[in-house]
């Protein structure tokens, strides 16, 4: 359980930076801040993704803006927006006396004297269906509640004004339906059909992007209460019918409460909870992983490097099983396919198929599913065949039987922003990253042949080549930082036989080749130059004394993308950090953590950031809610891989 009280819900600086998120398991959410501003675009009650793509997404359901009519006649508005021009009207956050996350479910308190209202909001799992209950706590006397209903129907990562017609709304029911996508259901709907023109949402102002938009307000859901009544309201689309908001608020908080039985403390709930966030129902039927809200869809690099915390710590054997299966089905010229946000599939990584390999051999050591291992063994072994022969954007392995890529204008590895559509940190040529995952993934797949009485030889005799290779030319001497101990603790280059030749940049990527299970320097000491990458929130991308590090990751999307892994701070990195360091027990491991539990309550609440500022304090940056970042610090603290 979360409390925030009326020092944070009322202070926009606090309250308004603190953002919630109730998931609708197909890609869909609801969304807000703690003080009940909208910030972002993105926030909303009803946000709709199409089935199967869930990084298209629509928002409907803006708000619900509560009006009290108390004993005496007044009225009081409980909402909070900001408005072109910087006003703040109404400004309902003043009146919140607290903001609860029980069970992953939000609660807002309003105080207003003795009259108190309470309001809470679930998402049926598996569909876009919102629940929201008002609860009148306290009063005098009967008080008349009033939900003024914001709609629009858009793209969540654009606009709609009052430039262009007016969202339709049409009676159904006890509701409304909006646009013929959605519908709303409750008690005494009348229609108001209004604009309310230049909603402002500072953090896309603060991202460079267009900060204004016009919500129609559709009409008005209203109610008499006393005290111990309920105003409910229901916003769904697709095919369904009303389910009662009091009964889907229940059953959410009972599921949580069954997905976060064993769990052994507070954060260790709040990780549970935030990892069921990212699996959803893909397009075959089969899970997937959503990369990260508000913006992002499913990405397989996201997916596989996040699939050893969302699936194997949680013991959730049985998706995971369903979405290897899935992803192997898009193997082609050996290699996985990504789905981009666009919704379009493209083989463009040269690094999620490797963590594939590794995910695999994980889930079958994990769970001891053999007949899993036999039925994804031969696209293992074809997926090294493509490498050997060569496959898409110059991907293959050299003479030295180490993996070299790169092809103009891409960026294949995760460092993969681009600017204008450069990249600006396209490392080609051999990354050290991406040589620790293919020695990984072939010690993996030895792992399995022998498993399963296989002749592992070849790919043996490959994995040696590799190792000896990589042992040969990625350690090097840093003359800022000169190795005292045996050569094993030298740091590594971060790209070897690039175009300008080997790049000594220090970057965690070199993290992987001492933390992964087979990585080629597992169970060597890391060096300390790579050590003082860390931050209260994990490593940072590049050394800060680097003359390209950018300390904070901020502006418009050219200066924010430039910055990107120029010295931000990516907290999934804290995974292989640890692993580079092990200790005894999870315990141990437990002061290297504590930065990343603390910030489970700054930002996006119960769950952990995409990105943070390299410069302290460390400010977080990017997605509020990320996959990988969540599924790294859980399965650290649950002592998997």
């Amino acid at each position: 359980m979360v409390v925030f009280g009326a020092q944070v819900c009322g202070d926009l600086s606090a309250g308004a930076s603190r953002e919630w998120l109730v998931p609708d398991g197909t890609g869909g959410y609801a969304m807000g801040t703690v003080s009940g501003l909208r910030t972002r675009r993105y926030h909303g009650l009803l946000v709709v993704a199409e089935p199967g793509l869930p990084a298209r997404r629509h928002l409907a359901l803006a708000a619900l803006d509560p009006v009290l009519t108390l004993p005496s006649g007044a009225q009081v508005e409980l909402a909070v927006h900001e408005w072109a021009g910087g006003a703040v009207s109404p400004a309902g956050h003043t009146l919140l006396e607290r903001f609860d996350l029980v069970d992953g479910l939000p609660r807002w308190r309003w105080r207003i004297g003795p009259v108190v209202l309470e309001r809470e909001l679930a998402m049926v799992h598996g569909r876009p269906h919102l629940g929201v209950v008002h609860r009148l706590v306290s009063a005098p006397g009967p008080v008349t509640l009033a939900l003024k209903a914001l709609v629009t129907w858009r793209d969540a990562h654009g606009e709609r004004t009052a430039a262009g017609p007016a969202p339709l709304v049409e009676a159904h029911g006890s509701g409304a339906v909006v646009e013929s996508a959605f519908r709303l259901e409750g008690p005494g709907f009348s229609k108001t059909q209004q604009w309310y023109r230049g909603a402002h949402t500072r953090a896309e102002r603060e991202r460079g992007l267009p900060a204004e938009e016009d919500l129609w307000c559709a009409g008005q859901f209203a109610a008499v209460l006393h005290p111990g009544e309920s105003l409910e309201v229901e916003a769904f689309a697709g095919e369904g019918t009303p389910r009662g908001a009091e009964r889907i608020v229940a059953r959410a908080r009972a599921r949580n409460r069954a997905l976060t039985h064993d769990a052994s403390d507070d954060v260790d709930r709040a990780l549970v909870l935030a990892a069921d966030a990212f699996v959803v129902a893909g397009a075959a039927g089969a899970p997937d992983v959503v990369a990260g809200y508000p913006w992002f869809g499913a990405w397989s690099r996201d997916t596989m490097t996040a699939y050893e915390g969302l699936f194997l710590a949680t013991g959730w054997y049985d998706e995971g099983r369903e979405l290897l299966r899935a992803y192997a089905a898009t193997l082609d010229g050996g290699m996985l396919a990504n789905t981009a946000d666009t919704g379009r599939t493209e083989h463009n990584t040269v690094d999620a198929t490797l963590w594939f390999l590794h995910a695999v051999e994980r889930h079958v050591s994990g769970t001891g599913d053999d007949d899993l291992a036999a039925e994804l063994l031969p696209a293992l072994e074809e997926v090294v065949a493509a490498h050997l022969r060569g496959t898409r954007y110059g991907i293959r392995a050299d003479a030295d039987a180490l993996i070299t890529q790169g092809a103009p204008g891409v960026a294949l590895t995760w460092m993969d922003a681009r600017v204008d559509g450069i990249p600006v940190t396209p490392r080609v040529g051999k990354p050290v990253e991406v040589n620790a995952l293919w020695i990984n993934g072939l010690g993996a797949i030895t792992a399995l042949q022998e498993r399963l009485g296989r002749d592992a030889g070849a790919v043996r005799t490959l994995l040696d080549r590799a190792r000896a290779s990589f042992e040969r030319r990625f350690p090097f001497e840093r003359r800022s930082h000169p190795a005292t101990g045996p050569q094993d603790a030298r740091p590594l280059y971060d790209v070897v036989d690039g175009p300008s030749g080997d790049d000594p940049a220090l970057r965690p990527n070199q993290l992987l080749a001492w933390s992964l299970p087979r990585g080629p320097m597992r169970g060597r000491p890391v060096p300390e130059a790579v050590s003082a990458l860390i931050t209260p929130l994990g490593p940072r991308s590049l050394a800060a004394s680097d003359p390209a590090y950018v300390g904070a990751h901020e502006g418009g999307p050219a200066q924010r993308d430039a910055g990107y892994h120029q010295g931000t701070v990516w907290p999934w990195m804290i995974g292989p950090y640890a692993d580079a360091h092990p200790a005894p027990s999870a315990k141990q491991h437990g002061g290297l953590l504590q930065g990343i539990e603390a910030h489970l309550w700054d930002w996006g609440v119960g769950s952990v950031s995409e990105t943070a500022d390299g410069d302290a304090p460390h400010r977080a940056t990017g997605c509020p809610f990320q996959a990988w970042s969540v599924a790294e610090v859980l399965r650290v603290r649950r002592n998997v891989g």
